[in-house]
């Protein structure tokens, strides 16, 4: 075959460097480079006339478009539609989208922000009191705290004050860009204490660690406890019930300008509906929650997604988030993974909660790969280690470059 072989380009500068190593004049690279990323996107309960113009209209561009039978043989919908087709292609078709009735006007501009949202950019979070989070480029390692006495896995470990700040200065120097401090278990079968002895469990812990050079944030859905420990020095809330737990807690991010990560979570506390497509769904309740967030006052830049592994999924849908996590980006906000020694591994390969660190560390190198911006841990030396390897091997452009002697 002399050396003929199928081509993965995963971004932008390696066409541009393919190009230049074949030869290619740089004047095309422009038109060239458009083509060089073909994109599928999913849209949803579409009218039968709008998916049929929509399939005509990329058919016509040179792209693809699979639509319902029904919509496509008598006109009755709606209709999910699936587009298939590069960057140029779709330019052609939003233009085309733009000036078209039923509603397309506006669904072209949900496309174009959607195409935007999944091409990696870097973005600077800034937070009070405190060096800004940097996104977009390696993703950061969230190290797990949790001062109570019945996580399902590290519970009882740091529940003294001194041991739990220790730990937090042990994960830091382990590589942890963000403490997580949580005082309330949210595991399955878990009776969450109530408020007083929540803050009592964080708040000596949270004043120790505010003098610290350290990104905090504090694992609540309650209004009074984030209320408390922001104002102690907290930067973040991370909340597993996505603004729905506590009709409180969102004046007061508001009031903090904190950063809030939101989780989306179908337990009983919130939903037992059952999925009838398993990322939309996730996107929709997730984008729901920041429109909230958004209409309150909270910035863009201060909202980060979770899809909630194990938070009312089985095990196997668990690992189908985990493999269409790079999906997520659609909503255009950080995506956090918390999948550390959680129940669906434990579930895949029968292990014990205690046996579960190389699959945890599994799960960390294809959340990178699959577009992860923060990790969320127990394990912070050995996740740091594979966010740092599996990122080193994503950003290598495989430029040719000699051997240091008697290297091999």
């Amino acid at each position: 075959m002399a050396g003929h072989h199928v081509v993965e380009i995963h971004d932008a500068e390696e066409a541009r460097a393919l190009f230049q190593d074949i030869g290619v004049d740089p004047g095309a690279y422009l038109y060239l480079m458009p083509k060089a990323f073909f994109r599928f996107i999913k849209l949803k309960n579409i009218s039968a006339r709008a998916a049929l113009i929509i399939k005509q209209e990329m058919l016509s561009k040179g792209g693809e478009a699979a639509i319902a039978r029904g919509a496509l043989s008598s006109g009755e919908g709606p209709s999910d539609v699936l587009l298939m087709g590069n960057l140029k292609h779709y330019r052609l078709l939003l233009e085309k989208l733009k000036v078209q009735p039923f509603g397309l006007k506006q669904l072209a501009a949900d496309i174009e922000a959607m195409l935007d949202a999944v091409t990696p950019q870097k973005a600077s979070i800034p937070l009070a009191g405190s060096r800004p989070l940097e996104m977009g480029g390696k993703p950061l390692v969230m190290g797990i705290l949790n001062v109570t006495p019945d996580s399902f896995s590290d519970g009882g470990k740091y529940n003294d004050p001194a041991r739990a700040v220790e730990r937090a200065l042990e994960m830091a120097a382990e590589g942890a860009d963000i403490i997580d401090i949580g005082g309330a278990s949210s595991r399955p079968g878990a009776q969450i204490v109530d408020e007083a002895e929540e803050l009592q469990r964080v708040m000596p812990v949270v004043e120790r660690l505010a003098g610290e050079d350290l990104t905090l944030s504090i694992d609540t859905f309650r209004g009074s406890v984030a209320e408390a420990c922001l104002a102690a020095g907290v930067h973040m809330v991370n909340d597993i019930g996505r603004l729905q737990l506590d009709p409180g807690l969102l004046p007061i991010v508001v009031k903090h300008r904190a950063v809030i990560i939101l989780m989306h979570n179908r337990m009983q506390m919130l939903s037992d509906e059952p999925y009838h497509d398993l990322i939309s769904d996730i996107i929709d309740e997730l984008q729901q929650s920041a429109g909230q967030a958004r209409e309150a006052g909270v910035l863009r830049q201060h909202i980060i997604v979770d899809p909630g592994i194990g938070f009312g999924k089985t095990a196997a849908q668990s690992r189908y988030i985990i493999k269409h996590l790079s999906e997520l980006h659609s909503l255009g906000y950080p995506v956090l993974l918390g999948a550390s020694r959680k129940r669906f591994i434990g579930h895949t390969l029968e292990l014990e909660v205690d046996e579960r660190l190389e699959a945890s560390l599994a799960v960390v190198a294809m959340a990178v790969m699959n577009g992860a911006d923060i990790l969320r841990v127990h394990d912070v030396k050995e996740s740091r280690r594979v966010v740092d390897m599996t990122w080193a091997i994503m950003q290598e452009k495989g430029h040719s470059e000699p051997l240091p002697p008697g290297v091999s």
